[in-house]
């Protein structure tokens, strides 16, 4: 069925924008078709026109492009705006200080998680959390936070997305979700050892703050090369992540609306 609304365009440059990333900072024509599936002339004009709008920079001597400063104009707006942020960043240095993992905030995206916020004192953490860092959903214990705080509607529906989007690699995942869900349920937050990558642990809790509106926000402690044991983790970090969850629900001062209906 035909979406009449869809403007593809639109998509199709935002496709553009997205192919690039911290390891892959400057992209070519060529490079940019393999990544997006799109015709080399499409390409051509999307890259023009991205460069003349200030989203991309040309390379001359090299012939490729890098993100503008316009990419950053977009997203500053919402940032500025996300009150979280500025609730939660006292707390997160205080989780940050005591426990000496990386403290991370992030948001449900499409299909993926989004850090709107990050304070790295894991300084052994190659992954380099930062604010507009991605993270996969299923894999993740902050990603599989997001989603338990989802309704079951809005739940289903991401899951379906990411089963489309990727089958192989849902059927692969999906067992981390249903087995964090079980675990969730019983201790109240969320645990990745070595789910996504080998030598990363994690915990994560969602934050009950706002209304249904809002965004949907959690809170994790990551560490690289973790030597703890899962029960030296619940009994020396899980307290201070449920204080630093709790103080900043707290601090919120709104009734949470439940997304579970």
């Amino acid at each position: 069925m035909i979406d009449r609304q869809f403007a593809i365009n639109l998509s199709r440059g935002l496709e553009v924008l997205r192919a690039f990333n911290p390891a892959d900072q400057l992209l070519g024509n060529k490079e940019l078709c393999e990544r997006t599936s799109l015709p080399k002339a499409t390409v051509s004009r999307l890259t023009y026109t991205l460069e003349k709008l200030g989203y991309l920079l040309k390379v001359d001597r090299l012939q490729k492009y890098r993100l503008g400063p316009g990419v950053l104009m977009l997203g500053y707006p919402m940032l500025a705006g996300l009150e979280i942020r500025h609730l939660a960043r006292p707390h997160m240095e205080q989780l940050a200080t005591k426990t000496k993992w990386t403290v991370n905030l992030g948001m449900l995206g499409r299909l993926e998680v989004i850090y709107i916020d990050a304070m790295r004192l894991d300084r052994r953490n190659f992954l380099k959390p930062d604010i507009g860092s991605s993270r996969p959903l299923l894999t993740t214990s902050i990603g599989r936070a997001l989603l338990l705080a989802s309704s079951e509607k809005d739940q289903n529906a991401i899951l379906n997305r990411i089963k489309i989007t990727d089958p192989a690699q849902y059927r692969k995942d999906l067992h981390h979700f249903n087995r964090d869900k079980a675990f969730y349920e019983k201790n109240s937050y969320c645990l990745s050892l070595g789910d996504w990558e080998p030598n990363v642990c994690a915990v994560s809790v969602p934050l009950r703050v706002g209304s249904s509106d809002d965004p949907t926000t959690a809170l994790n402690c990551t560490l690289s090369g973790s030597k703890l044991s899962q029960q030296e983790i619940h009994q020396f970090i899980i307290p201070h992540l449920l204080e630093a969850k709790h103080n900043i629900e707290k601090d919120s001062g709104r009734i949470f609306i439940s997304r579970k209906s």
